[in-house]
């Protein structure tokens, strides 16, 4: 059971009384661990305005001071300072690594001498120096002991350099330490060739771009297909950082900057890419070099609080969300810093703590370290309705309530409910206490197994399962204990409720967050043919109706081969998720056709199929008789099964683009999601402009015909 200090009850952490107490709490704290602080911050919090240096610097010396407040209040000293010690531990790690891996190996150890080593021969040698094992975080504890005493460990450290130098330059060693981070330089940036392990071919005047078959990632049905970095990940991320926000150049947070023009001096400019995206850095101006910095110290709960600052809804952000802050680093010639990376584990590694999400939770209600306002305001009186609740509806909402507004959502889809001791509000509506959640996982589901709760908008049914959808579910327990918040799902804004309702029902403002976006139609013959679909109505299909779970009843027919036309990331979406639902179909097919011959025999099955459904029929249950022989067949070999290449025997799928890949918006905006699609086995063709849907005799799409873009503003051939 959760007991707060300093006489809290839980349930005053949702009321604005209830935080004034813990902020009051917080100051004495303060005041008391070191006197000069506490005016210091008082002072701030009553600045019209704070010179943003000066601001960071004071943000920087108080974070300690939250950490300590933060797990003395909810019972956590001792799990926050086994957190804390473990990022101190991995420190010689990112030392030795820009130090001695770096600056010293990779220069005084030329490739070509580095191709002349026994890597192998030399980690044993230095084993018997590393107590008999041999990992990087013990090679960077040794050679940390050792440069304490160059003279004393001369051969030591020479075996050490020449062991990362062959680790460093030969394509041995870095197969060697590919899963590490130890023995890594920044490798250069080419715009223009921004994949690490795709193959491009040209048969027949078509380019097309695959993945090397030795990358191929296989993926299994619709479970997380990227859980992220671990804390050696993030932190070496973060040391990787130059942390300058002391200077005035987070680029990343606030944009990368032109010299401004001599008749304008004031105007701010940004740079922009080699593609034409301007880089303006974050869209929140996060406080990135300050949280990197929070987060190497081992200050991890006021990490996640300058973070929150900012950008409270960071669960619903960073790894596989946004990147725009990685374009603006200031690494430009070489690979930038992963911001999103290290956001989210941020967040993750406070959420994996007793409480976690409460403190989470309680930091986007309460921040000390957000000076303007640390508080939510008072209750204004002012009602807003909120039509929809995907990323925009629900941020709002948030930033609302924090300025004293109640708030009212609605969205067109259905929204499941959750348990009443997590949401506080039971089947009829009413509220009831709520239950502090003491291990997160305890919210968290399968993402194969998971049903989709309808809120979330373009997060719930739009993005795949590279990103972890449990967080939606943080998300709105945000929202949704909060006694100024209601939310209604299956209430479409327009039909159901129209604005004159809104204003009879006493709302003082409606704001829409419905999204722009429409269904995009191929303007050719056939284009609307049966087995054409548009790829925004495909995924959100998919995922709503349960078709993607091995164990639901729903279906929805999908042939190979599978063309996707298009270049952004919708497309790429499409594309991935295309191939890994055709094996969960066909095998469901086969699981149910087997079923119904137990029963019924398979001469009455079959009688009841027409032509049309007999030739799909029949494709299903091969392929998918095939991909059991497969799978059975890897299982008695001890290797994963190769489905990637059947499906890719069966056609695949491959995304058309009427221009260049490079100029692609999924490219220019998020190259990895590409890349990260090829190694699934999708394949994308370039220069390739839709003619005309080929249609079969029951007149449903057989195939489609494309015109060869030449590059030139002109067609080639068909």
């Amino acid at each position: 059971m959760l007991k707060l200090a300093h006489g809290l009850s839980f349930a005053e952490l949702y009321e604005r009384d209830g935080l004034a107490r813990l902020d009051a709490a917080f100051l004495d704290h303060l005041g008391a661990a070191e006197s000069a602080l506490r005016p210091q911050l008082e002072a701030a919090r009553a600045a019209a305005s704070l010179d943003s240096k000066a601001e960071s610097a004071l943000i920087l010396e108080i974070a300690p001071h939250l950490d300590d407040f933060l797990a003395e209040l909810f019972g956590i000293q001792t799990e926050f300072r086994t957190l804390a010690a473990r990022h101190n531990e991995l420190a010689p790690l990112y030392g030795v690594k820009r130090q001695f891996v770096q600056r010293r190996a990779a220069n005084k150890v030329r490739p070509e001498e580095a191709a002349k080593l026994d890597g192998p021969a030399l980690e044993a040698d230095l084993k018997n120096h590393l107590d008999g094992r041999f990992d990087e975080l013990t090679f960077a504890k040794k050679v940390t002991h050792w440069l304490a005493d160059e003279a004393g460990h001369a051969a030591q450290l020479d075996t050490a350099m020449k062991y990362a130098a062959w680790a460093l330059h030969t394509p041995a060693g870095r197969a060697r330490v590919r899963a590490g981070v130890l023995f890594k330089t920044p490798s250069k940036i080419d715009p223009h060739n921004l994949f690490v392990h795709a193959q491009k071919s040209d048969r027949e005047g078509v380019v097309t771009y695959t993945i090397r078959p030795e990358h191929i990632r296989r993926r299994k049905g619709f479970a997380l297909t990227d859980p992220g970095t671990d804390l050696v990940g993030a932190l070496d991320q973060a040391n990787y950082c130059i942390w300058c926000h002391t200077q005035g150049k987070d680029s990343c947070s606030k944009g990368l900057r032109e010299k401004s023009p001599e008749e304008t001096p004031d105007k701010v400019v940004f740079k922009k890419s080699a593609f034409g995206v301007t880089l303006a850095g974050c869209p929140l101006e996060e406080k990135i070099s300050e949280f990197h910095t929070l987060k190497a110290q081992g200050n991890a709960l006021s990490a996640l609080a300058v973070i929150v600052i900012d950008n409270p809804m960071v669960a619903a952000t960073g790894h596989r969300i946004c990147n725009d802050c990685m374009k603006a680093c200031i690494y430009q010639k070489q690979e930038p810093v992963n911001i999103p990376q290290i956001e989210t584990r941020t967040l993750k590694d406070v959420l994996e703590l007793p409480w976690g999400f409460e403190i989470y939770s309680l930091l986007t209600r309460w921040n000390p370290l957000n000076f303007p306002r640390p508080l939510p305001l008072p209750e204004t009186g002012y009602k807003v309705l909120i039509a929809g609740m995907g990323p925009a509806g629900f941020t709002l909402a948030h930033y609302l309530m924090n300025e004293g507004h109640a708030v009212a959502g609605i969205d067109g889809l259905k929204i499941e409910p959750l348990p009443a001791r997590f949401s506080g509000i039971d089947a009829d509506g009413s509220r009831v206490p709520v239950e502090p959640i003491r291990d997160v996982q305890t919210l968290y589901e399968g993402l194969d197994d998971r049903v989709m709760a309808g809120f979330g908008g373009v997060a719930e049914y739009g993005i795949t399962v590279r990103w972890d959808k449990n967080f939606l579910k943080l998300v709105r327990l945000l929202l949704e204990r909060r006694a100024q918040f209601a939310m209604y799902g299956g209430v479409r804004f327009g039909g159901t409720v129209a604005v004159e309702d809104a204003l009879e029902l006493d709302f003082d403002h409606v704001a829409l967050c419905m999204g722009a976006g429409k269904p995009t139609v191929l303007d050719i013959p056939n284009g609307l043919a049966r087995g054409v679909r548009a790829a925004s109505d495909f995924l959100m299909a998919l995922q709503l109706t349960g078709a993607a779970k091995a164990d639901s009843i729903a279906n929805m027919q999908l042939r190979l081969p599978v063309v996707v036309v298009g270049g952004g990331l919708t497309a790429i979406d499409t594309a991935t998720e295309s191939l890994a639902y055709y094996p969960v179909q066909v095998e469901k097919f086969l699981m149910r056709y087997e079923t119904l011959v137990a029963e019924t025999g398979g001469d009455a099955v079959r009688q009841r199929w027409d032509d049309q459904e007999r030739e799909i029929a029949e494709e299903f249950l091969a392929h998918a008789r095939a991909i059991r022989e497969e799978r059975a067949l890897a299982a008695r070999e001890g290797r994963a099964a190769r489905v990637v290449e059947l499906l890719r025997h069966w056609g695949g799928v491959t995304i058309a683009y009427r221009r260049r890949l490079i100029d692609s918006p999924s490219y220019t905006l998020n190259h990895e999601e590409v890349e990260k699609a090829l190694e699934e086995g999708i394949a994308f063709c370039e220069r390739l402009s839709p003619v005309a849907v080929d249609v079969d005799n029951y007149g449903a799409a057989r195939g489609i015909r494309f015109a060869r873009e030449s590059g030139l503003g002109g067609e080639s051939a068909e």
